[in-house]
């Protein structure tokens, strides 16, 4: 049996520029960091007693003979990009729900490409996950996925992401003091707005508007050179960086009309009204989880104002998708 464990990430600046259809001509950059919510994938052989060869467990349960049967587009297309023969037993658990705007799919595709290198004995580095996560979903599965989600998934850590014209990724990890650290990841709140969508829906609509959307795309990329050099001033004062996420989230909505809603709308109205210095929704849009920057003191009334939203404290990730059990099955081996 194999077990790993992979992060989810929060993307501060930069969402947009990711997608390969900016950044192959323009150059793109992104700010963001993981964090401690996490997808699980154990992953053993599936003894030779039962009808099917494969099974998968997700949201639902999938018994199957062959991989073209797979429906999880993930779980098929990995398994075939591996060209594993053997008959497996695959298990997801995650501490947050789908479709949330958490990058869970890309830490679903690199947990589990991990995973099965793991179960051939294999090593893999971090750039070569990512990479090869951005492959399967972007050219196999045909996702409308940015390059960027992949990366915090394999990395963990703080970072800013370039993404360079001829497709190369530069990460670059945003080195702080402890304190100075510590002080700025206990000034950020997450909210669970409730609302779930598929978010490659909104992503093809915002794909379809790149062209069309230059000016907003550069002032975001713009943002995170001017949010990267408040995180390494060596200045524990961090509230230009909230008021940097108000300005970013106001060009977010402009990609497209499906990024936020009335509620989400009434929402970020509320966390502001009692305290916060700025925020943003997570992701694609449509739902899933609302960032917000509050100083300390302001951070009971922003809570008690969005009592009706799930309040989920978390703290950052730096060590990106690992294995945390391996203990191979002999099913198939020949007995000694």
């Amino acid at each position: 049996m194999i077990i790993s464990r992979t992060p989810h990430r929060i993307s501060f600046f930069g969402g947009g520029t990711d997608y390969p259809l900016w950044y192959r001509k323009h150059g793109g950059k992104v700010l963001g960091v993981a964090i401690d919510k996490y997808s699980y994938i154990t992953c053993r052989k599936l003894p030779p007693f039962f009808a099917h060869k494969h099974r998968i467990l997700y949201s639902r349960i999938e018994s199957v003979q062959t991989l073209d049967e797979i429906q999880h587009p993930s779980v098929r297309e990995t398994l075939k990009y591996m060209k594993i023969s053997d008959g497996l037993e695959i298990h997801h658990d995650g501490d947050i729900p789908a479709r949330s705007g958490m990058g869970s799919s890309s830490a679903f595709t690199v947990g589990l490409l991990k995973t099965l290198y793991a179960f051939e004995g294999r090593l893999i580095t971090k750039e070569n996950l990512y990479r090869e996560a951005i492959y399967i979903e972007q050219d196999l599965i045909h996702e409308n996925v940015g390059s960027q989600d992949q990366v915090w998934a394999a990395c963990g850590g703080l970072n800013c992401i370039e993404f360079l014209r001829n497709g190369e990724i530069a990460v670059e990890p945003v080195v702080m003091k402890e304190p100075c650290l510590q002080s700025f990841e206990n000034k950020l709140m997450l909210f669970f707005t409730g609302l779930s969508r598929y978010a490659s829906d909104i992503a093809k609509e915002k794909i379809e508007n790149i062209p069309k959307k230059k000016a907003e795309l550069s002032e975001m990329r713009c943002l995170v050179d001017a949010a990267q050099k408040i995180l390494v001033s060596g200045n524990s004062d961090f509230t230009d960086f909230g008021k940097l996420l108000n300005e970013t989230w106001k060009l977010k909505r402009k990609l497209s009309d499906k990024i936020s809603n009335t509620e989400i709308d009434n929402m970020y109205k509320t966390a502001m009204a009692n305290g916060a210095v700025g925020g943003k929704l997570l992701g694609a849009g449509g739902g899933g989880f609302m960032l917000f920057y509050v100083e300390p003191e302001n951070q009971t009334r922003v809570k008690e104002s969005l009592k009706n939203y799930l309040h989920v404290p978390f703290r950052f990730d730096f060590t990106g998708s690992e294995i945390m059990v391996y203990k191979p099955d002999h099913w198939n081996d020949k007995k000694r």
